[in-house]
Parts: C-alpha cells; structure tokens; sequence
C-alpha cells in the first residue's frame, strides 16, 4: 500500500530528481498544486497569476520511508525561509510548501515545521505553508525526469546538483541511483 505527499520547494526540477533517489519512493511527478486555474500549464503557472505552486508529488512505501523521513528530507532541500522565491527563481509558484493529504499528515508536518523553528538552524522563520492537497496538475511531459535527461543543462549543474550532493551526505541512508522506468 502506498501514500502520497506533495511538496513545493522552489523549481521541481531538482526536488523531483532528490526525491526520486529517497529508497521507498515509488513514483515522483511534477506539476502544480495550490492554485485556482483549472488545468494550468508551465506558461500558465509562470505568469504568477495562478495561484500555483511548482510541486513534486511524491509515491511512497510507508513500510520503507516514514512521511517524516520525507519531511526531513524536504526541509534539506531548500531554503524554507524564503518567501516567494529559491535561489534564482522569484515568484509564488517557488514558494515553500507542504500540502498534506490527511490529518496526521498535517500534524507531522506542523511538528516538524516548529521543531525546525526551534533548533536555531535558520535565523529567519520558517516560511513554509502547510495547507490542505487540493488537485495536482501533472506537468508538461519535457519537465518529468528532467534533471535526469538534461544533466549538463546549466540550471541543474549550478542549482539541482549541488542540493543533490548535500542531501547524500545529510542522509547518506536515505539515497539510491535513479534511473527512469522508461
């Protein structure tokens, strides 16, 4: 049996990309969520207008990662102090996010947040949101797997790779070789 998470934490490029190397982590998708136009596209969701977020909706084994697992290593991910913006990319749809599918995970998530909040890691508060999931629009294929097929686009060698190597070594337990199932 599995469950689903989804998270917002900036471009879904490199979000995607780490979870998929999370050991128990069945599927990850991207697109949007948090928004009010029905089916938006990329260009769509850029114009800021949306009220979307850029997200990765994650599949997971809870017999081999925890949510929490997962919440840790979304908070290592990204700086969830910003507002509106990570690294480069600057608008609402790169907001820091956690859209929880049920009530314990809404409360693992707001444990975690102040738990974060409260060990002094991060000078400013955290920003994250922690709202209900409502639907998830399934990007555009070319962004699936993107930092898979395009390793050596500049945007994935100066921001996605990097993450990628810090979370390994924050979580060198939780990080497998991905390869896509295409």
């Amino acid at each position: 049996m599995t469950e689903t998470a989804t998270f917002g934490a900036g471009c879904f490029w490199g979000i995607e990309a780490e979870f998929r190397r999370i050991p128990g982590v069945v599927d990850a998708a991207v697109g949007y969520s948090g928004g009010d136009t029905v089916s938006p596209t990329y260009k769509d969701v850029c114009t800021d207008e949306t009220g979307h977020a850029e997200v990765v909706q994650v599949t997971f084994d809870p017999s081999k990662v925890s949510y929490e697992q997962l919440l840790d290593a979304f908070w290592q991910m990204h700086d969830p102090t910003q507002v509106n913006r990570q690294g480069p990319d600057f608008g609402s749809q790169y907001r820091t996010a956690i859209f929880f599918h049920s009530p314990e995970q809404k409360s693992a998530a707001e444990k975690s947040k102040a738990a974060l909040q409260a060990s002094g890691k991060f000078r400013k508060p955290i920003a994250t949101e922690i709202t209900p999931a409502g639907p998830f629009y399934r990007a555009e294929d070319y962004h699936q797997d993107y930092a898979y097929y395009n390793p050596n686009d500049p945007y994935i060698l100066v921001c996605d790779r990097p993450k990628i190597a810090a979370l390994q070594k924050v979580f060198p337990e939780l990080f497998i070789d991905y390869k896509p199932k295409k």
